[in-house]
C-alpha cells in the first residue's frame, strides 16, 4: 500500500532492513515474525529470509542496508557465522547485527569477525531502537513510499504434527519471554537472570489467528516454560479454544511445574493439549544437582503419571553425556525409557546430546565445573571437556554417528533405541537388552527432531 511518510529515510525503503533466521527447531521462527511486525508498525519495510527452508536470496542481501541475523540457539549461531562471509562478499558495506540468546554470550568473538552489533533479550524492541538510531542523519524529503508486507515461508514448509495417521499443520507462538528458573546449563539465565515477561494476550491470540487463517491446525507454544505464568497461559488457551475448538497444541514446562500444576492437566487435555515437552535431562542425583534442575527421579516418575493420566503424552528431553554421567547412568536412562514405554516419546537425537558449556554459562560458577580442564573453543562457541572415562567419549561419537545415519535413512526410532542400548551394554560387558517391541506404542510428535 502507498503511504505518505514524513521524513522517511533510506532505511525505510522496502528491503533496506533484512531479517535472516538460521534455525528454530523446525517451526516458523518467531525470531523473524515478531521483529518483522514491530518494524512494520514503526514504519519500516523489512524483508525476511529463513535459510532453514529457503536459500539465501542474493538480491535481498544486495538491497539491504542493515541485516539482522537471529541466533536464539547454538545451531543457529554456527549457521549464522557461516553466513557472514557470504553476506560480506555480496554486500561489503551492510551493517550486520546478530540477535538472540547466543549473540551476547559470544559477542567478543562475533564482533571480531565482522558483526557490527550484538543484542539479546527483547529483540523486537532493541532491533527497532537500533534501526531508529541508524536512521538519524539520513533524513530525506517527504515522499510517497510503498511498504509491501514481507512474505514468510508457508507453514507447510515447516515441521508437521504427527500422531499415527493424523497429520496437522503447525503454527508457533510464545506467551512469555525469559524464565524465572536458573538451570545452569540453559542459555536463558545469563540473559534474563531469573526474570520472565508475559506477552500481551491480544498479541498472542492475533498471532494464532493469523496462522490458523494460513492453515495451522496445531499450535506449538515455545515458551522456555509455559507454566512460568500458568494463569496467563490458561487464559490464552481458553480464549483460543473458544474461537478454534478443533485446534490442538503442545508446550514445554519443567518437571516441578507439572507437579505443582497437576490440577490443571485435565483441563489442558480438554483444551486440546496433545503432548508436553519437559527437560528431564538426567536421572542421576549428582548431575541433576549440578544442572540445578530441582527435581528427582521420583518426581519424573510422578510427572509422567500425571500427564499420561490425562491422555496427554510427555516427551522428555535428555542430556545423557556430561562429565559426571557414568556408563551405568547412561544405561539407566535407556532402561528407564524402556520400562516406562517412552521409546516413541523420545527423539533419537536425545541419546546423543552432549553437555554444552557456552561462554557466560551459569555452569561456570559450579565448583564441579571449575574442577574440569576446560578450554574455550571460540569458533565452536563453547568450552571443550573430556570425560574421565574414555569409553563415554567413544560412546558419544558412536551414538552420534548412528543417530545421524539412522535419521538420514529413515530407520525406525525403536530400532535405533535398541541398537544404542546394545552398544552401551556391550561396552559395559552386559548382555544385550531384551527387545519389547509390542509394548512401545506410537506417540504424538513433531516431524522435526529437537536440536539445541
Amino acid at each position: 500500500m502507498g503511504t505518505e511518510t514524513q521524513g522517511s529515510s533510506a532505511m525505510h525503503a522496502p528491503g533496506a532492513i533484512l531479517l535472516i533466521s538460521c534455525y528454530e527447531l523446525g517451526h516458523r521462527p518467531i525470531g523473524l515474525t515478531r521483529p518483522l511486525r514491530a518494524l512494520e508498525e514503526a514504519g519500516f519495510a523489512p524483508d525476511v529470509i529463513d535459510i532453514a527452508v529457503e536459500s539465501l536470496d542474493v538480491e535481498k542481501v544486495e538491497r539491504a542496508r542493515f541485516i539482522g541475523i537471529s541466533v536464539p540457539m547454538h545451531t543457529a549461531l554456527r549457521l549464522g557465522v557461516h553466513l557472514l562471509h557470504g553476506i560480506r562478499h555480496i554486500n561489503p558495506d551492510v551493517s550486520i547485527c546478530m540477535y538472540g540468546l547466543y549473540a551476547t554470550l559470544n559477542a567478543d568473538y562475533l564482533l571480531s569477525r565482522g558483526v557490527d552489533f550484538c543484542i539479546s533479550g527483547e529483540a523486537s524492541t532493541e532491533l527497532m531502537a537500533l534501526a531508529q538510531s541508524l536512521v538519524e542523519g539520513e533524513q530525506s524529503e517527504t515522499q510517497e513510499a510503498d511498504f509491501p508486507i514481507a512474505e514468510l515461508p508457508p507453514l507447510e514448509m515447516y515441521a508437521q504434527f504427527e500422531d499415527e495417521d493424523e497429520v496437522r499443520t503447525v503454527g508457533y507462538t510464545e506467551t512469555t519471554h525469559g524464565c524465572k528458573h536458573l538451570c545452569t546449563h540453559c542459555p536463558i539465565p545469563p540473559v534474563y537472570d531469573g526474570r520472565f515477561f508475559a506477552v500481551q494476550r491480544d498479541i498472542v491470540l492475533a498471532e494464532i489467528h493469523e496462522q490458523v487463517v494460513e492453515g495451522a491446525t496445531h499450535i506449538t507454544f515455545g515458551d522456555p516454560d509455559f507454566l512460568n505464568g500458568p494463569t496467563h497461559g490458561l487464559r490464552i488457551l481458553r480464549a483460543m479454544h473458544e474461537t478454534f475448538p478443533s485446534l490442538t497444541f503442545d508446550f514445554t514446562t519443567k518437571v516441578e511445574h507439572i507437579l505443582k500444576n497437576r490440577n490443571h492437566f485435565p483441563e489442558l487435555a480438554q483444551l486440546g493439549c496433545r503432548f508436553v515437552i519437559s527437560a528431564v535431562e538426567a536421572l542421576d542425583e549428582q548431575v541433576l544437582t549440578i544442572l540445578e534442575k530441582h527435581h528427582t527421579r521420583a518426581d519424573v516418575e510422578e510427572a509422567i503419571d500425571i500427564v499420561h493420566g490425562t491422555g496427554i503424552a510427555l516427551r522428555p528431553t535428555w542430556v545423557p553425556f556430561t562429565p559426571w554421567t557414568t556408563l551405568d547412568d547412561y544405561l539407566e536412562i535407556l532402561q528407564f525409557i524402556d520400562a516406562r514405554r517412552l521409546v516413541y516419546h523420545v527423539d533419537p537425537v536425545q541419546y546423543a546430546v552432549r553437555l554444552l558449556i557456552p561462554p557466560g554459562s551459569y555452569l561456570l560458577n559450579r565448583l564441579e565445573v571449575k574442577a574440569l580442564s576446560l578450554k574455550l573453543d571460540e569458533a565452536s562457541f563453547s568450552y571443550t571437556w573430556a570425560h574421565p572415562d574414555p569409553r563415554m567419549d567413544e560412546l558419544y561419537k558412536t551414538v552420534n554417528d548412528l543417530v545421524e545415519n539412522d535419521a538420514r535413512t529413515g530407520v525406525d526410532a525403536l530400532e535405533t533405541f535398541y541398537h544404542i542400548w546394545t552398544l552401551a551394554a556391550n561396552m559395559q560387558g552386559h548382555p544385550p537388552p531384551k527387545q519389547r517391541r509390542d509394548v512401545h506404542l506410537p506417540a504424538p510428535r513433531l516431524t522435526e527432531a529437537w536440536f539445541c
